[in-house]
């Protein structure tokens, strides 16, 4: 299939392709529908892009603040990436645990794709735009077919059918490049035991290459959040409530903006003064060394008054309120959306603060081991080019824990559990309660078996000598 390159803003060039040649009749069926999928949800995914990209157009209401001073002032509030982020840092991806030897070479497809940095990318797509897709093929430049490429796509570059029978994916598109205009020039459509690599050729027209596989299924699975009977592809973090919050509170801080301004220019108001008097200047005349003002020609003398500055506390109350309203719509802490309260937060109260976050992060690796282990059992299928799917019995997802715990508790928790549960202190689980990640567990379990080696050569140089260690003699060479 054809590799992506670059992203760029997408255009709507594909909505008038009536024809694609090597292509069946059923199947640009689907492709029309998979278009018409895309580009009813391509406006909303770039929208909440700019959100998360804090590049979303200024909502002004014209009411306190005019259109020339909002203008010149940038979006300065971050609430939508920190949902997304904050969410996602929970979810680690750190491998697959797997039974004796490796017999299904997951280790060899682990660092062809470099899966656990590929998976990050792809939950952070699907928190932004509820859901991502991961799809499963040869490597294009791999003439041996044997290594298989497990790519993560983003919803604003794909679109996918659902089967509610089998809740599967029933087709799927992903485009793969694009012109520095934003015409699609390539995607590719992914049916059941068969793909379409589809590109537009010099004569603006579609030309769609043909490959088949032995899988029974589309090879493409979802990561979707919060997934639902109704909306098996999930729903974004960056939802609408969320949204106009931002808009209140990037309008909050617009108008906190131009009060500041007006805040640290002194208002002063001279009665019965002209104002030839301001020879230099304003400016000039209120910081000179030394100020005189004459009688005006009726021989008295100006009366200045200064009005009172409006209070900037309005403004930072309002703000404190949106920000806890986020707060609440994201499971985040308020301290975390840039908001100090009155009382300071202990650790242990702001770890307490995010259980909300920590459940919802356990019940999303589930979700995502799940369709992971699906995009393995296709991965190893296709490899081995074989009818069925392997067993995969004994292979699970690794997942770094979800809340901090103190090395004291873990180790006390361990202590415990070992001592009455027999075999617990030795095993992978245990290991990973205490806090050991899989590339330690695995360093450790080689460091284990290379003591045994030596300690079995050490008994079988025991029973050699008749259990007397072998005395050092000392050789001159004679010269």
């Amino acid at each position: 299939m054809t590799p992506m390159t670059g992203m760029p803003q997408l255009s709507g060039n594909v909505a008038n392709i009536t024809s694609i040649t090597g292509m069946d009749r059923t199947d640009l069926d689907t492709t029309m529908r998979l278009l018409k999928v895309w580009r009813a949800k391509y406006p909303r995914n770039l929208l909440r892009t700019r959100f998360y990209d804090a590049k979303q157009r200024f909502r002004n209401l014209q009411i306190a603040v005019p259109n020339t001073v909002a203008e010149k002032i940038g979006n300065v509030v971050g609430w939508p990436q920190k949902s997304v982020r904050a969410l996602a840092d929970k979810s680690v991806f750190e491998g697959f645990e797997t039974p004796g030897n490796d017999p299904h070479g997951i280790t060899a497809i682990m660092a062809d794709n470099e899966l656990t940095a590929d998976v990050s990318e792809a939950i952070i797509s699907c928190y932004k735009h509820s859901c991502s897709f991961l799809t499963i093929d040869y490597d294009p430049y791999d003439t041996t077919g044997d290594r298989i490429m497990i790519t993560p796509r983003s919803a604003d570059w794909s679109a996918a059918l659902w089967d509610t029978q089998r809740r599967r994916i029933a087709a799927a598109l992903t485009i793969t490049n694009a012109d520095q205009n934003g015409n699609i020039t390539a995607f590719n459509v992914w049916l059941p035991g068969h793909n379409y690599a589809v590109e537009a050729t010099s004569m603006g027209m579609w030309h769609a290459e043909r490959q088949n596989n032995r899988l029974d299924r589309v090879a493409v699975v979802p990561f979707a959040y919060d997934k639902q009977m109704d909306r098996p592809f999930g729903r974004s973090r960056i939802n609408r409530t969320l949204m106009n919050l931002t808009d209140m509170a990037v309008r909050t801080m617009v108008r906190m903006e131009a009060s500041a301004e007006f805040y640290a220019t002194p208002k002063l108001w001279f009665l019965g003064l002209d104002s030839s008097a301001f020879e230099n200047g304003t400016w000039s005349s209120l910081v000179s060394d030394i100020n005189a003002i004459s009688r005006d020609i009726d021989n008295n003398i100006p009366e200045l008054k200064q009005v009172q500055q409006a209070s900037m506390s309005p403004h930072g109350a309002m703000l404190e309120t949106i920000a806890m309203l986020a707060s609440a719509e994201t499971d985040i802490p308020a301290e975390n959306l840039g908001i100090r309260l009155s009382n300071p937060t202990s650790a242990e109260a702001l770890a307490a603060s995010e259980n909300a976050l920590t459940r919802v992060a356990d019940r999303q690796n589930r979700v995502f081991g799940q369709q992971l282990m699906n995009a393995l059992s296709m991965a190893v299928q296709l490899r081995d080019n074989t009818p069925a799917p392997p067993d995969l019995t004994g292979v699970r997802p690794l997942w770094a824990p979800t809340r901090v715990v103190s090395d004291a508790a873990r180790a006390d928790y361990y202590t415990k559990v070992a001592g009455a549960l027999d075999g617990y202190a030795d095993s992978d689980v245990a290991l990973a309660k205490l806090g050991m990640s899989h590339e330690e567990i695995s360093s450790f379990r080689a460091h284990q078996q290379a003591l045994r080696a030596k300690q079995r050569l050490d008994q079988l140089r025991s029973q050699t000598t008749g259990g007397q260690q072998p005395t050092e003699t000392n050789t001159v060479e004679d010269k």
